[in-house]
């Protein structure tokens, strides 16, 4: 895009912030090469939308996807849970890794909030507010107001503000910068295509850095309520955060070269990459999971009387991929004894694997089902 201009630096003293240009208004893309790039990252999206409308029970697999998210997002920045951790319950946990678990636990009740309130709010400040007071509570960033936009200066990288790699702007600009991009969000007459809009809406979050902790993690968890909320997609199938995962010092590369550079086109670039791959990443996921669901019929089938009660397994294994005695009672309103009969029998099948090696309190896993999403 010719003359895009992504803002300046101001002195602030002993200190130069970082002032973005604000965002709502019309532009245009020249770029043949970006164009072709938009064309297949919208072809790939609408093809993995159309998996939520013939894959059946797929709300039991989204909160898979949740899961992987989540991980892989607080991953970036420095968690060190992993998919298995994730899908257990604390008192499962190492105490020296359940801070960690709280994190990742945090984000996934954040995310699902979103996502539930996006049929009666609008994706707005107030929308980002409430999902990152539930991403803070009771965690390390506790103090630094959970849900309310940042009263203080704060900066990315660096053992202090004066070796800091990026400064954001000012927390007096802030209220300005969040209502441009809220405006920006929602301005039906621009004609400018959506998953461009949303990577500049990205980048500019990231750029405003409006929260003291989580930013990232919001930023990217934007992304996804963009996309459900403009009808771009009917479910919450699209996570980019692997994507930038697997490509974290180009993901801050990039953002860099906007603000130092004004080449917001290679951001477009690198954003529709990553729309692509994740795209065609999911798809597979589905269609390894449809595979892997009739394969687990088949052997239900073999379990006789007690196929029932193994498929009502099996469908809480495809939301929470682990179980124990305990849960599969509650879930079948079965007796110990004969929940005891069922998950011996699932075992046998491969369905599940035991975990622990311990005679008692007995932890299954869904291991095939877990493997597709790593």
């Amino acid at each position: 895009m010719k003359n895009f201009n992504a803002g300046k630096y101001i002195s602030q003293g002993s200190y130069k912030s970082f002032q973005p240009e604000f965002i709502n208004r019309e532009r245009q893309v020249e770029s043949m090469d970006l164009i072709q790039l938009l064309s297949n990252a919208d072809r790939e999206i609408g093809r993995l939308d159309m998996y939520s409308e013939y894959v059946p029970n797929i709300d039991l697999f989204i909160s898979m996807h949740i899961i992987k998210e989540a991980t892989q997002s607080s991953k970036i920045e420095g968690t060190k849970t992993k998919i298995e951790e994730a899908i257990l319950d604390k008192e499962n946990i190492d105490r020296e890794r359940r801070d960690d678990w709280d994190e990742v636990q945090n984000y996934i009740e954040a995310l699902n909030s979103a996502i539930k309130k996006l049929s009666e709010l609008p994706v707005s400040s107030r929308l980002l507010k409430d999902t990152h007071r539930i991403l803070l509570k009771g965690v390390w960033g506790k103090h630094k107001l959970p849900g309310e936009f940042r009263t203080s200066q704060n900066w990315i990288g660096g053992a202090s503000i004066a070796d800091a790699k990026f400064i954001p702007p000012v927390h007096t600009s802030i209220s300005d910068y969040m209502n441009d991009l809220e405006q920006f969000i929602h301005n039906e007459t621009l004609s400018f295509p959506h998953l461009l809009k949303i990577a500049l809406i990205h980048y500019q979050f990231e750029t405003i850095h409006p929260f003291l902790d989580g930013n990232g993690r919001i930023g990217r968890l934007l992304i996804t309520l963009y996309l459900v909320d403009k009808g771009i997609l009917k479910k919450p199938i699209l996570y980019l955060s692997d994507f930038f995962e697997r490509n974290r010092s180009l993901y801050y590369d990039n953002l860099t070269l906007v603000r130092e550079k004004n080449d917001i086109e290679q951001w477009f670039r690198f954003f529709m990459v990553g729309v692509i791959e994740t795209a065609k990443s999911s798809i597979s996921t589905f269609d390894s999971v449809l595979k892997l669901q009739k394969e687990v019929e088949a052997k239900l089938h073999t379990l006789g009387s007690l196929n029932k009660h193994g498929q009502t397994i099996v469908n809480y294994l495809f939301q929470r991929p682990t179980i124990d005695a305990r849960k599969a009672r509650d879930v079948t309103g079965l007796s110990l004894p004969t929940v005891y009969r069922v998950l011996d029998a699932l075992e046998k099948q491969g369905i599940l694997y035991e975990m622990t090696g311990q005679k008692r309190g007995k932890q299954f896993v869904f291991h095939d089902y877990i493997q597709l999403f790593k």
